[in-house]
């Protein structure tokens, strides 16, 4: 079985891009980038009929997805992804400023992932640049992540959470079944963890309600609503992101992330390569 590569390489690529940006996106315009990396230019999947049922009739929700329309690596596509339409996140006044004063490097260097982290929840879906692996039987939601070989199990019997939690990177999960959708509710979430890749961190008052469903036999939609009043002035309804099946492989890969020992290493040419595109 062949492994992807661990996070110093992710690094690495991330100076390699910024390289790329700063000559060639500059000569041939804003496509040379996406061009370079993938020359094909696939169609959006069909719907593919209908969603399998499980034997309870509830939707399947098995499969290994990718992120986007495409059922593979989003890279392979020079089709830009068009924006989604969400209200800018209410974050509070104090936490706006520090999030602003944060600079591209340090957003990178500090993120979970980089530093071999779970990515948590929401994290797992919505800053997750691999696929995962979902299987859902009646009673039962797995989800098998390729970054890091992690993992989550969450019943779907809507069992109460317990009134002192531990903390946990993924959370304390209950789970239960909307019609069609699955709803997913987690509370103690390890603040390690970030809610989105971008510095979004939270508070250990964060309450995350995922919602998932799938609405054909190729299409899964996720969304997610967050509630941290440490963080944030109000709850806040994240946008339906798209992944879809896996057109290339039914399984994953082996990928553990190998720690970043020294990442003071990667700041200054980082840096000057970031700002040089800012």
């Amino acid at each position: 079985m062949t492994a992807r590569v661990g996070y110093p390489m992710y690094v690495c690529a991330l100076l390699a891009a910024a390289a790329v940006l700063s000559g060639t996106v500059a000569a041939q315009g804003r496509g040379a980038l996406v061009e370079a990396i993938g020359t094909t230019e696939p169609d959006p999947l069909p719907p593919g009929g209908p969603a399998p049922r499980m034997a309870d009739g509830r939707p399947d929700l098995s499969g290994v997805w990718f992120s986007g329309v495409i059922g593979r690596p989003s890279a392979w596509s020079r089709t830009r992804r068009e924006p989604l339409e969400e209200e800018p996140v209410p974050f509070r006044p104090e936490v706006k400023a520090k999030r602003e004063g944060m600079t591209r490097t340090e957003v990178q260097l500090l993120s979970p992932g980089v530093n071999c982290l779970p990515l948590g929840v929401p994290g797992v879906f919505v800053s997750n640049p691999h696929p995962f692996q979902i299987i859902t039987i009646p009673g039962m939601f797995v989800q098998l992540i390729e970054v890091s070989n992690d993992w989550r199990l969450v019943y779907t019997d809507k069992r109460p959470h317990p009134e002192y939690p531990d903390p946990l990177f993924n959370g304390n999960s209950s789970a239960w079944w909307e019609g069609d959708t699955l709803v997913i509710d987690s509370i103690a979430i390890d603040e390690r963890t970030w809610v989105m890749n971008n510095g979004w961190y939270h508070s250990d008052q964060l309450r995350i309600v995922e919602r998932i469903r799938r609405p054909s036999r190729n299409y899964l939609e996720y969304q997610f609503s967050a509630e941290d009043p440490k963080v944030l002035t109000r709850p806040w309804t994240s946008a339906w992101r798209k992944f879809t099946l896996s057109q290339i492989s039914d399984q994953l890969f082996e990928n553990y992330c190998t720690n970043n020992q020294n990442p003071e290493q990667f700041k200054k040419l980082l840096e000057l390569e970031l700002n040089r595109n800012r």
